[in-house]
């Protein structure tokens, strides 16, 4: 069995003390690819050191988060696009929109979006989409720029079942469940029984959205593990399926069956 968290933060503060102990935890859990979502311009380095340092196992990804979109966000931007071209990337992203902690920046947010989606266009790289208090408006752009060239994850999936039929409707897109699906009263588990794994990858998120029983405390890609349980519970099939098939489903996205130039 093997398994892909499609989305860890393990580059950050939080895992200063025991990454190399994190990496290993979830090695043994067969957890055998950790996708690295960037944040700005000053988390590009720590991804690139992490990636060099665990080569097959740390895959990078270059991007501004919507809530680093600030005055200076032209000039991240810019840098994204310097990176992408000097660098070996497996993802655009993460970005996106987001309104839940502040709305001053929606415009530049847009924008923002708006130009890493043509960037992933452009250079033919999966885009990673954070979605906050904000399922109109990004849809509202993917909407009008989507086209058979876009792909990606809609990172931490928590819409509802029309939204998760929607975004499944635009083709090339996959649902990244994470921690939420174990919540109780999210609901999560209950729409993801209904959809086909072939539109599902795994995620963590981590150090953040902790599974239960561990919610609360610091997330890691090992708890991957009960994010699939909870997956193949919903849907009363084993684990191995589930790792199977969000397994495939990752390496597609991210093109690992193709060789990076």
């Amino acid at each position: 069995m093997e398994l892909i968290d499609t989305h860890t933060h393990l580059f950050l503060e939080e895992f200063d003390d025991d990454r190399q102990q994190i990496i290993q935890e979830a090695l043994d859990k067969n957890i055998k690819k950790l996708f690295l979502p960037n944040i700005d311009s000053q988390s590009i380095d720590p991804i690139l050191k992490l990636s060099k340092e665990f080569p097959g196992i740390c895959y990078p990804m270059v991007g501004l988060h919507p809530t680093s979109v600030k005055d200076n966000y032209r000039d991240e931007l810019y840098l994204v696009e310097q990176h992408i071209q000097n660098g070996n990337f497996y993802g655009i992203g993460e970005t996106g929109i987001d309104l839940y902690w502040d709305k001053t920046y929606i415009k530049q947010q847009e924008e923002a979006f708006r130009f890493q989606i043509e960037l992933a266009k452009k250079y033919t790289l999966p885009i990673i989409i954070h979605v906050r208090n904000s399922f109109e408006e990004v849809f509202a752009i993917v909407d009008e720029m989507i086209d058979r060239n876009l792909t990606g994850i809609f990172h931490c999936f928590s819409g509802n079942y029309a939204q998760a039929l929607k975004i499944i409707e635009y083709g090339g897109f996959k649902l990244g469940i994470g921690g939420v699906v174990t919540f109780k009263n999210s609901g999560l588990a209950e729409i993801v029984s209904k959809i086909e794994l072939e539109h599902l990858v795994l995620e963590t998120d981590s150090p953040y959205l902790a599974p239960v029983p561990y919610r609360g405390k610091r997330n890691k890609s090992a708890y991957l593990i009960e994010i699939a349980q909870k997956v193949a519970d919903s849907k009363a099939i084993t684990i191995e399926e589930v790792a199977k098939v969000t397994t495939e489903n990752a390496k597609k996205v991210f093109k690992l069956d193709v060789t990076k130039k």
